[in-house]
């Protein structure tokens, strides 16, 4: 490594997912410091919002936290108004110049609504109600689609369910899972 590299933080996996009037969001616990764990518990999500929205974070620990306090703050200044927050959130990381040095994205679920905010501006909201990010997001939004396709499980259950898959594969992935659901 050069002196002017920081080492390489690898992701997690952060899945969430909205059926039937409810939605879960989870993830796993591990940390990583380029190729070696230095925490399995790592708790990466969180409620916001007088409880009414799940919000998890994917890369560096204290950016995310930066970012999900600033988001709390957007979604009080809008009075809970996912769209507009999440929207005031990403304009706000890709235009300030502390914020846009940030390394981090965030997935938000509700019981009606699932985005996905990252720092290039983006706002997604998926389609299929299902929202993944980090290393092992793929893996856990493969199983979670077809979860939703070919099972009757509920949202919590099938964001368990694709957590542990995506433990299973991605190494920077454990199965100390942590799932919210509102």
């Amino acid at each position: 490594m050069k002196n002017n590299q920081r080492p390489l933080i690898r992701s997690t996996t952060v899945i969430g997912v909205i059926r039937d009037g409810k939605a879960a969001l989870g993830s796993d616990g591990q940390m990583t410091l380029g190729n070696t764990v230095i925490k399995h518990s790592t708790r990466k999500i969180r409620r916001l919002y007088h409880g009414k929205l799940v919000a998890g974070f994917a890369g560096a620990t204290a950016d995310a936290v930066t970012l999900l306090d600033r988001f709390e703050e957007k979604l009080e200044a809008y009075n809970g108004k996912l769209d507009r927050a999440a929207v005031e959130l990403a304009r706000d990381w890709r235009t300030d110049k502390y914020l846009r040095r940030l390394e981090a994205m965030l997935a938000i679920v509700s019981i009606d609504k699932a985005l996905i905010i990252s720092g290039t501006g983006d706002v997604i909201e998926p389609e299929d109600g299902i929202v993944a990010i980090g290393s092992g997001s793929m893996y856990a939004l493969a199983a979670a689609r077809s979860l939703m396709k070919h099972s009757a499980l509920q949202a919590k259950d099938i964001v368990h369910e694709s957590l542990k898959i995506a433990a299973d594969i991605c190494i920077y992935t454990n199965d100390h899972i942590v799932i919210e659901e509102v």
